[in-house]
C-alpha cells in the first residue's frame, strides 16, 4: 500500500483508506475521493505539486499534502 503522492503519471489506482481528520478529510471526500472509488493520475508539476487526477469523470488538482493522506492500491 502506498499514497496517492507517490503514484507515477498515467495509473490508476483504487481508493483504500482515507487518513486525517475533521474539515480536511470531509473536503477530500466532497470532492469524490471515497473508499473503492479510482483514481487515475494525469499528471504531476515539474516540483511534484499538484497532482493532476481524474476521478468519477471529472478533472481535479490536489496538493501534495492532500494526497499523501489518500492511501490506494494498485
Amino acid at each position: 500500500m502506498y499514497t496517492l503522492k507517490e503514484v507515477p503519471c498515467q495509473k490508476t489506482v483504487k481508493v483504500v483508506k482515507l487518513h486525517g481528520e475533521g474539515a480536511v478529510k470531509r473536503r477530500i471526500m466532497d470532492m469524490g475521493i471515497t473508499k473503492n472509488t479510482e483514481v487515475y493520475v494525469r499528471k504531476v508539476a515539474p516540483l511534484g505539486d499538484p497532482v493532476e487526477v481524474t476521478v468519477r469523470g471529472y478533472e481535479l488538482s490536489l496538493r501534495k499534502a492532500d494526497a499523501q493522506m489518500i492511501e490506494v492500491t494498485e
